[in-house]
């Protein structure tokens, strides 16, 4: 059924370029939905809109779509190697979808001549022919927003205006979406599995990587060179509040050193019991963390997960560590000596380091250094 509504919309769209000239009717949009409450919206969402009133065709081509389905769907995910393609949806459908989900949706009618109509159109069409829909989605560099900006950028008047201060990063823009929406362990998931790649100044082009900011450049463009003939804004109406509360990270792993170092101090055999076990724990944690960022650097594709200084504290090595922690060989101590040592170091270029760390984690690191110190005694 699906592939037959793919089929009707190909052919919609093809009497539409067979159509398209001086006196067209036809429209192009650029279509811009807001964030959404769930990490896998919460950046928003780029589609680009033709309409067609002479046949009546309404459809949305969408880069963002990526198959439940296929085969070790999980892994490719991971790795960094499951296919996104470009899909054609109706309009109908579309709006439901985000009107179901309380996101507010614009659309930015483009002023194009006929030949620019024509370009953009067929561009999408190839596009969307056999293999030449699917792509390797980089969330950074290649994803459903740049797709829609390269398709329209080649072929308009479309020019892109400087929409950040001098020196934002892909980390301070991401953060943004992230601090609004009080995702504060995201946050810190995020900040721990992506490397320094994301701190590095974008450039003019780069900055609009995310949905609302191609909206701004399309604005930006239009003072000079007239781009958009019409603006829609679809209002989405009763969305749900969320919490902004962007501390509870800092304020947990606070609490958690404070109950580590004062169960240090004890003399109850079961609270040192319990402190030794805890402390295990931490290191096998902080041994699983670096091995998993050793994993994303160089076992998958994702490049925003490349030079992770992350694993600066979450030592690999932890996780061999943990089975000599209770061991009396000789090179236990010497093996936490140098962790502590590497830790401190850390703690004390926090805040040189080519890569911005998560300030939540500090308390966390010490506490590390903490455990550190005692197993190596």
């Amino acid at each position: 059924m699906r592939r037959i509504i793919l089929l009707v919309f190909i052919v919609f769209s093809k009497m539409s370029f067979a159509q398209l000239d001086s006196t067209s009717r036809s429209q192009i949009s650029l279509v811009t939905c807001a964030p959404g409450n769930e990490l896998y919206s919460i950046f928003g969402h780029t589609a680009i809109r033709v309409f067609d009133s002479t046949n009546g065709s309404d459809v949305f081509y969408n880069y963002g779509t990526f198959d439940f389905d296929d085969p070790n769907f999980f892994a490719k995910f991971v790795r960094g190697k499951l296919d996104y393609y470009l899909s054609v949806e109706s309009a109908n459908d579309f709006f439901l979808t985000y009107q179901n989900e309380r996101r507010t949706v614009t659309e930015q009618v483009l002023a194009l001549s006929s030949q620019e109509k024509k370009s953009i159109l067929q561009a999408l069409l190839i596009n969307i022919s056999g293999n030449n829909k699917y792509y390797k989605y980089d969330f950074l560099f290649d994803n459903c927003t740049t797709r829609a900006r390269d398709i329209i950028k080649g072929r308009s008047s479309f020019s892109q205006e400087k929409l950040v201060p001098q020196g934002t990063t892909f980390r301070n823009m991401l953060y943004l979406y992230l601090d609004s929406s009080g995702m504060c362990w995201s946050k810190l998931g995020i900040d721990i599995l992506l490397g320094s790649k994301i701190d590095k100044p974008v450039t003019v082009e780069q900055s609009n990587f995310l949905p609302d900011y191609l909206m701004l450049a399309f604005d930006s463009s239009n003072v000079k060179h007239k781009l958009i003939e019409d603006r829609k804004v679809y209002k989405a109406f009763g969305a749900n509040n969320v919490s902004k509360n962007n501390y509870q990270p800092l304020i947990v792993f606070i609490m958690l050193l404070l109950l580590m170092m004062l169960a240090s101090f004890s003399k109850n055999k079961f609270v040192q019991k319990i402190h030794f076990y805890s402390s295990l724990f931490f290191v096998f944690m902080s041994g699983i963390i670096g091995v998993l960022l050793l994993f994303m650097w160089f076992g998958t594709d994702h490049k925003s997960c490349s030079n992770n200084y992350n694993i600066l504290w979450a030592l690999p090595t932890n996780f061999v560590a943990t089975f000599i922690a209770n061991k009396g060989v000789s090179y236990r101590k010497k093996y936490f000596r140098f962790a502590l040592i590497t830790t401190l170091l850390v703690l004390a270029s926090w805040f040189f380091l080519p890569q911005q760390f998560n300030i939540s984690l500090i308390p966390f690191v010490v506490m590390m250094a903490f455990i550190y110190k005692k197993f190596s005694e």
